[in-house]
């Protein structure tokens, strides 16, 4: 059963977290992010977020077009983020950080 974002209290919540991570914006009911990263750290964190995504059963939208990749997390189709999606984007950016250290 997957906890949602429905009361008042949740969606403050929400919001809260949402601006602790930078760089993702909010289109409607999913978040994104963009990363400039080269084909090799591409491959790194498609991994990386591979293992926790299926920790967490989600399952994010992954593309590579022109030194970015761009990550899309959430359903999309009306349902509300839930908690394990912005987990899951914090996660993303943990591993972005590890694979661009140099």
């Amino acid at each position: 059963m997957r906890a949602l974002f429905s009361s008042r209290a949740k969606h403050d919540y929400l919001s809260d977290a949402l601006t602790l991570l930078g760089g993702w914006t909010r289109e409607g009911e999913q978040i994104r992010r963009t990363l400039v990263m080269d084909d090799t750290q591409h491959a790194a964190l498609t991994e990386r977020v591979k293992v926790v995504a299926d920790a967490l059963r989600l399952r994010p939208e992954i593309s590579r077009r022109d030194r970015e990749t761009q990550i899309r997390v959430g359903h999309g189709d009306g349902e509300p983020l839930t908690e394990g999606e912005v987990l899951l984007a914090a996660r993303i950016e943990d591993a972005y950080r590890a694979v661009t250290e140099h």
